[in-house]
């Protein structure tokens, strides 16, 4: 028989330039909305458009992204990673050349919000598809130091950004940009079809003797679980509250750079305030999961998340009190301590609220719900902004949201694990009732006709002593070891069926002395 390939090892070798490959696609996919609103004011001069309607550009950039992840894991199974990384590099380099030619606000809509986004979405997740290929031992570490691209991205996207833009304007910023998101087709490229442990490639299943319909509605059922909404009271709570949490969540990113150069700040340092955000990450980022994985906060790292969205929320009112530099970037590093919990902690609650064998289902509704929030909320406050010509309620709305939802979530699960607790407790414990009784049939067999043992009156007395000592308010006293050894002699209890109150009793004292001892 010919031998089998050996499997490709996991891991070790290639698998470290395959984490290399992520971290450069989380900078240049998750890290890249982080520099929108830094080109924010030149695009409403260059289209005279409102805030409103200048805020949808990022806003569909960033829920294709987040929305976009069940038809990237259609594309993952038919294909491959590579192919699907290679793709999105491509759509995103694409997108972005095409926007630096648009001449209105709703061309932008489509290229660089609707392509570059659908791009960027395909990139990412397929390549963190990629490192559950190629890492198993390692899979943890491979994930935490893939996510510090991300914050790497938060922090250059905008220090380059501004300097292109004052050096060369915003649309050949936006074809550089272009440029340079189509290395994500480089990083697709290095994610070569990783070789299980078994000779067998990742698979790629092919839809087969299939009605179309038959096909869309199991694709609806895997990726859209609507039953675990209905039914998992946990996930519902979760699922409702990070929907709502996202209304307010970007309005920071978006408005952050505007407020601060239309309050007297220069570009170059209103800028800074993002790259601080990122820069803060980094270090937090990791920190807080760790932190989230200690063993004291298992079951309980949606309170860890709710107050870090409370924190988020509250952190708002800073920007409300002054405007100054100063006190933008303390309100810059409180913000980013905050958001380090929320990106840390927003899927490990998911997988505690969630069995593991349907998590992928439930996360595809959960980035769905969570898109169109993200899609919404930014143009009704950028509206809000335009109606009152006062940036403070962009701040003001935000509160609104995270303070509401992280108090929604906080008190909803507190409730919900109340009510838990009470269930089990009512629930009469019935998996071994011979803890709680004893046998009525006498441990020697004997016929129905005969009549119970003779009792030694004084023996008989000696033990009612032992079971029931004297104490204060009807409570039982213990016995020591030597007297549960002498009670223990008496035969008189296994051959008497439980018929009062009395025997009832008895029977509770021997089961609490066998668990004592």
């Amino acid at each position: 028989l010919p031998q089998q390939p050996a499997a490709k090892p996991q891991d070790r070798g290639w698998a470290w330039m395959v984490l290399l490959a992520a971290v450069l696609l989380q900078g240049l996919t998750l890290g890249f909305p982080s520099c929108i609103g830094i080109f924010f004011t030149d695009l409403q001069r260059e289209f005279q458009a409102s805030n409103s309607e200048t805020s949808w550009f990022p806003s569909i950039m960033v829920a294709v992204l987040h929305g976009g992840g069940p038809l990237c894991s259609i594309l993952v199974k038919r294909f491959g990673c590579r192919f699907a990384v290679m793709l999105g590099g491509l759509l995103s380099g694409v997108g972005m050349v095409s926007s630096s030619f648009c001449k209105s606000i709703s061309q932008l809509y489509l290229t660089a919000g609707l392509i570059t986004g659908l791009g960027s979405c395909f990139s990412f997740q397929a390549g963190v598809t990629a490192l559950g290929y190629y890492f198993v031992r390692w899979r943890t570490l491979a994930n935490a130091m893939a996510s510090t691209g991300v914050s790497l991205g938060f922090t250059l996207w905008p220090l380059l950004s501004q300097y292109l833009l004052d050096e060369m304007g915003w649309r050949n910023t936006f074809l550089i940009f272009g440029g340079i998101l189509l290395n994500c087709c480089v990083s697709g490229a290095i994610m070569r079809p990783a070789q299980l442990s078994n000779g067998a490639s990742s698979p790629h299943p092919e839809l087969q003797h299939q009605t179309r319909r038959t096909a869309c509605f199991q694709m609806l059922q895997k990726y859209l679980a609507f039953d675990i909404f209905c039914q998992n009271k946990g996930y519902q709570i979760y699922t409702i509250g990070v929907t709502w949490m996202m209304m307010g969540f970007a309005l920071p990113h978006v408005y952050l750079v505007p407020y601060a150069i239309q309050n007297g700040v220069e570009e170059r340092r209103a800028a800074l305030l993002i790259s601080v955000i990122g820069f803060i990450n980094i270090f937090i980022r990791p920190l807080t999961g760790l932190l989230s994985g200690h063993r004291v906060f298992t079951g309980r790292r949606i309170y860890l998340f709710s107050l870090a969205v409370l924190l988020c929320g509250l952190s708002n009112f800073i920007c409300v009190i002054s405007a100054e530099f100063s006190v933008l970037i303390v309100y810059c590093v409180i913000l980013s301590i905050a958001m380090s919990g929320i990106g840390a902690l927003t899927f490990q609650v998911l997988m505690d609220v969630v069995e593991m064998d349907r998590f992928s289902s439930a996360l595809g509704l959960f980035t769905i719900l969570e898109s169109i929030t993200l899609l919404i909320g930014p143009p009704l406050t950028g509206l809000l902004v335009d109606i009152t010509s006062d940036f403070h309620y962009v701040f003001y709305n935000s509160s609104f949201f995270l303070i509401s939802a992280a108090l929604f979530m906080g008190l909803s699960f507190c409730a919900l694990e109340k009510k838990n607790k009470l269930k089990e407790a009512s629930k009469v414990p019935l998996d071994n009732p011979s803890r709680y009784q004893y046998n009525e049939m006498p441990t020697e067999p004997q016929s129905e006709s005969q009549s119970p043992p003779a009792v030694n009156p004084a023996a008989a007395k000696e033990q009612r002593e032992l079971c029931f000592p004297k104490a204060n308010h009807g409570i039982t006293a213990m016995v020591t070891s030597a007297e549960r050894q002498k009670l223990c002699q008496f035969n008189w209890f296994k051959s008497v069926p439980l018929r009062s109150h009395w025997n009832f009793t008895c029977t509770f004292q021997l089961v609490a002395l066998n668990n004592m001892y």
